[in-house]
């Protein structure tokens, strides 16, 4: 378990997530936002049960992420899941709130870049996540730029997603990806999912068709010594995708609805994924589990390969 016990004090791992790390088989990260701050009580809890049965499913160890009481949780029993899922005191823990978190005993749910250095603490590789956070619009005069993003850069875990979220800069979240040196692949795709939208008329540099490709790319981009994450760009199915222009003019009055309200920083995502589900009259919503449902199906096939790889 490499350099694990430098950090025992500070994780709890479940046993059935502990037992397949010992054992070198293949597990998936799974965040807890999604669950806390993603969707609304009881649909939360019956996705995050759904992902877990996903990816066990296809015979991979499912690890859903979050802290509680100052304590990095790797997987958690139904009892957290549900108090994760409804209680209304739980913050939000990127890399910068993780040790403010622990120290004061609090409760969190990890973001993507929080559940990044979890996982990679664990000895955990792939990631399940819906959406990436990025370079939100208007960022040359606030400098709004997720976390994640620098997450990606620094942690060596892949992260399997529909894209950036669609209210962001999109091009602007590939040049930056770009500049720091983080593999961008699309998953059986030339272009660039949109989270909500199979499209978004962004190409993007790389392509793999299979499991095996994308944990190839991995296994070469560490064995190398490259810090960092691989991020694997999967498309949500034909049949749940929205259509691109009509779910872009939706994304535009939910942000004017933002800044009219002056809602910025932690805040303004949840907002807006809140207000795209009642604008859209539910439809995101359901787009956002049926792609987050698709990306743990991918997760768990890489995590397979990888693992084969590893044991080669």
């Amino acid at each position: 378990m490499g350099g694990l016990k430098l950090n025992l004090k500070y994780l709890d791992i479940k046993e059935e997530v502990a037992k397949a790390i010992k054992k070198n088989k293949p597990v998936v990260a799974l965040e807890s936002t999604i669950i806390s701050h993603g969707m609304p009580y009881p649909r939360n809890i019956e996705v995050a049960k759904k992902l877990e049965e996903t990816i066990r499913d296809r015979g991979v160890t499912p690890a859903t992420i979050a802290i509680i009481d100052g304590i990095i949780k790797i997987g958690l029993n139904e009892k957290e899941l549900e108090f994760m899922g409804t209680d209304k005191n739980i913050l939000k823990a990127s890399r910068m709130d993780l040790p403010i978190v622990i120290a004061k005993k609090s409760n969190a749910a990890t973001t993507v870049a929080g559940t990044m250095i979890a996982a990679n603490l664990a000895g955990i590789k792939v990631f399940v996540t819906g959406g990436i956070g990025g370079v939100h619009r208007h960022a040359q005069e606030t400098f709004d730029i997720s976390a994640d993003l620098q997450e990606l850069s620094k942690t060596n875990v892949a992260v399997v997603c529909a894209g950036p979220k669609a209210i962001l800069d999109l091009s602007l979240t590939l040049e930056y990806l770009e500049t720091f040196g983080v593999p961008l692949v699309g998953y059986q795709t030339d272009e660039l999912p949109s989270f909500y939208s199979r499209k978004s008329g962004i190409k993007i540099p790389y392509r793999v068709d299979t499991a095996k490709e994308a944990a190839l790319i991995m296994k070469a981009k560490w064995d190398l010594g490259l810090q960092g994450g691989v991020l694997i760009t999967n498309p949500i199915p034909e049949e749940y995708s929205m259509n691109e222009e009509e779910i872009k003019s939706i994304i535009n009055k939910a942000i004017e609805d933002s800044e009219k309200l002056g809602i910025k920083g932690k805040e303004l995502t949840p907002f807006l994924l809140s207000r795209i589900k009642d604008l859209s009259k539910g439809e995101s919503l359901q787009a956002n589990i049926e792609l987050v449902l698709n990306n743990a199906k991918v997760g768990a096939e890489i995590a397979k390969e990888f693992y084969n790889l590893s044991n080669f």
